[in-house]
């Protein structure tokens, strides 16, 4: 395995982790049992990853084929699960772990579809998917309407990431660092919305 290579799988499985623990937060502060708190962990940390593998080909989804993804989304889970209280206590902690796998779930999906050859507005856009797709089902599991279906920034911070990745591969540039400006760029953009309370333009709810 190339270094480029083992770059995108590494990242692959941060992703997977701090989107479990978003998940596993959640289910958490859901009140949860400890089978429920892990569950939503799994899915959020491979749903994603699941989606943009079958989308461009690559049968079995390494989530599947590899238990490196099962160890970690459970060793998040069991974590979080004991350690939920001290979690609690950073701000708005759920947001900022999916932010970061958002981040890193974009960069990677995008990196993916371009080394399948995909054109690079679908690549931006599977990468994109990928990120946001963890985060719906987790909602969805969670009895809550997914962030991506509301006026928040977030799908276009991960598309933000995804062309990131795209103008860095066309340039030709280092893909670590392609790879990170990406992630960045994406975390920024989440966090700086929550704080400001940017959204999107959104259709009001007749009365």
């Amino acid at each position: 395995m190339d270094t480029a290579h083992l770059l995108v799988r590494v990242l692959d499985l941060v992703g997977a982790f701090v989107f479990a623990i978003s998940g596993a937060m959640l289910g958490s502060r859901q009140g949860m049992d400890l089978f429920g708190v892990l569950v939503l962990a799994f899915v959020t940390a491979v749903f994603g990853g699941i989606v943009r593998d079958l989308l461009i080909g690559a049968i079995p989804p390494a989530a599947i084929a590899s238990w490196h993804y099962l160890a970690v989304a459970m060793a998040a889970g069991l974590l979080t699960f004991w350690f939920h209280e001290r979690l609690d206590r950073l701000r708005h902690p759920v947001l900022f772990f999916d932010a970061v796998g958002l981040g890193i779930f974009a960069v990677v999906g995008t990196q993916k579809a371009l080394d399948a050859a995909l054109n690079w507005p679908m690549a931006a856009v599977l990468g994109m998917i990928s990120g946001v797709g963890g985060g719906m089902i987790r909602d969805v599991l969670a009895a809550r309407t997914p962030v991506v279906l509301r006026s928040d920034i977030y799908a276009v911070a991960a598309l933000a990431a995804g062309l990131v990745v795209v103008a860095g591969f066309y340039l030709e540039l280092p893909e670590s660092l392609v790879t990170l400006a990406g992630a960045a760029t994406c975390v920024f953009l989440r966090m700086t919305a929550i704080y400001w309370n940017w959204r999107l333009p959104s259709v009001k709810p007749p009365e």
